[in-house]
């Protein structure tokens, strides 16, 4: 998994501040709050002052974290400027700094969630949330597990396509998103395909 995926998506990053010792369920308080904030009040204000929020939370977390701030603007700032163009001709330009500056700011608040806590305490955050669902026969313990495996996941895909992008442009063909759709798929399959025979050679799931 390369680096640039590892900050998009938020990879931990040990420290002692304290961001890093804030309790589990408090961070999952600020990503509500936030949220919640620019969905109820649609004004810049808001979604400006939650993402001045979201840095400022960033750089109290130290400078490691701080410096992870901006991956989703280095690499997505298509997407972002897309969607701002889009908004801004069918509403407003104002409704687009709102959206956008909303959106991110949720965006890096979930992901400061991740860039300050363990997967471990992550993990058992998740099973402990879940365990209502022993009530109706459900095992929090495969919830953890299957949100692991999400979060483990996404970089994994993320790197194959990069990877088959920069062979296919290594070899002068076009990065045409059609072509490469095959073999992402491929790729894809064959990791769940090995992450299933490892979860079944440690008899945490049955294989047919």
């Amino acid at each position: 998994m390369s680096a640039s995926h590892r900050m998009l998506l938020g990879h931990y990053q040990p420290g002692t501040s304290i961001v890093h010792r804030a309790p589990l369920f408090s961070k999952y308080l600020l990503v509500l709050a936030v949220s919640s904030s620019v969905l109820l009040w649609r004004v810049p204000a808001v979604g400006l002052g939650a993402l001045l929020l979201s840095l400022l939370l960033f750089a109290v977390a130290g400078r490691r974290v701080l410096h992870a701030w901006a991956a989703p603007l280095r690499q997505l700032w298509w997407v972002f400027a897309i969607l701002a163009i889009h908004q801004s001709l069918i509403n407003s330009p104002v409704f687009a700094l709102t959206l956008i500056s909303g959106m991110f700011a949720a965006i890096q608040c979930g992901r400061l969630v991740l860039l300050t806590t363990t997967q471990a305490a992550l993990l058992s955050g998740l099973e402990a949330a879940a365990t209502p669902l022993r009530w109706v026969g459900g095992n929090p313990a495969t919830v953890a597990l299957a949100v692991a495996l999400m979060l483990r996941s996404i970089p994994a895909i993320a790197t194959s396509a990069q990877n088959l992008s920069d062979a296919a442009k290594a070899r002068g063909v076009a990065r045409n998103p059609a072509v490469l759709a095959a073999p992402v798929v491929i790729n894809t399959v064959a990791y769940a395909q090995r992450t299933a025979d490892a979860l079944a050679a440690r008899g945490i799931m049955e294989r047919n």
